[in-house]
């Protein structure tokens, strides 16, 4: 008779995928928001709104598939356009 796998083998796999998913997620917010801070301190006011548009959709999409809790990604949101608006009275 043949031996069958464990779920508990299926599980890790699963995990692990699910792991690895939710990391390249993370790092690419991590990611764009130094991009945009960066042309922020660089002030670069055109470039700086795209990426701060680009910044916030990778936020609501991490929180949306749960890698972010949704509080964190507001407060984010809320600290960046802040630091977006300096920007803008700057000039």
């Amino acid at each position: 008779m043949a031996v069958k796998k464990s779920s508990a083998e299926k599980r890790y796999r699963q995990s692990e995928e699910r792991r690895l998913r939710n990391k390249a997620a993370k790092s690419a917010v991590r990611t764009s928001v130094k991009r945009f801070v960066t042309l922020v301190q660089s002030k670069e006011s055109a470039e700086a709104e795209t990426a701060l548009k680009e910044m916030i959709k990778k936020l609501d999409t991490a929180a949306g598939k749960g890698i972010i809790k949704k509080n964190s990604v507001a407060r984010k949101k809320s600290r960046m356009q802040r630091l977006f608006n300096t920007l803008a009275t700057a000039k």
